[in-house]
């Protein structure tokens, strides 16, 4: 018997590409949070949860993702955004389709922002049971100068929030590295 979308525990992941490998990779803390999730949380009642991926693109400050690339036409910068809400669809193919290999029903979509503003609005609106997110550990003399998007989040998201650590044998040679 099919749980009814009434009875569904409503899960909202905040996923990020990998400040290593680039798109269209998840990051370690994404992956981590992902599978976390899934072996602590959904274990074997897939049908009781549904997973809703959330990713956030920063955009740059001068809005010039490549430098090097000359922009002529206004169609130059239609294929530059297109270019880049590609980057995010591959990203999170990567969870929708993990989601349906094991039966999780599953939502996924990009917004653009500044990730804990953008996340805690996406709380507000979608209203989930449980906001996760993962994190990198970053040491006290690191947060001050990166910041962090879960410390935020524990603090202002409107539902419970679990941050996942990263396991220190993933933590990269630059810990700010995701």
């Amino acid at each position: 018997m099919a749980t009814s979308e009434a009875h569904v525990t409503r899960i909202m992941l905040a996923v990020n590409e990998s400040t290593i490998r680039g798109y269209p990779h998840a990051s370690i803390s994404s992956r981590g949070a992902f599978e976390w999730t899934l072996q602590k949380i959904v274990r074997s009642n897939a049908s009781g949860f549904k997973l809703l991926f959330l990713h956030v693109q920063v955009p740059d400050e001068d809005g010039f993702d490549d430098m090097d690339s000359i922009y002529a036409s206004p169609d130059d910068f239609k294929s530059m955004k297109n270019r880049d809400r590609a980057r995010g669809l591959h990203l999170l193919e990567f969870f929708v389709t993990r989601c349906h290999e094991i039966g999780v029903a599953c939502e996924s979509w990009i917004k653009k922002g500044d990730p804990k503003e953008v996340i805690c609005h996406e709380v507000k609106r979608i209203q989930p049971d449980l906001l996760v997110l993962g994190s990198r550990g970053l040491g006290p003399f690191q947060r001050v100068f990166v910041g962090t998007v879960s410390e935020f989040c524990v603090k202002h998201a409107e539902c419970p929030v679990v941050t996942i650590k990263r396991r220190s044998d993933e933590t990269p040679q630059d810990p700010v590295d995701d």
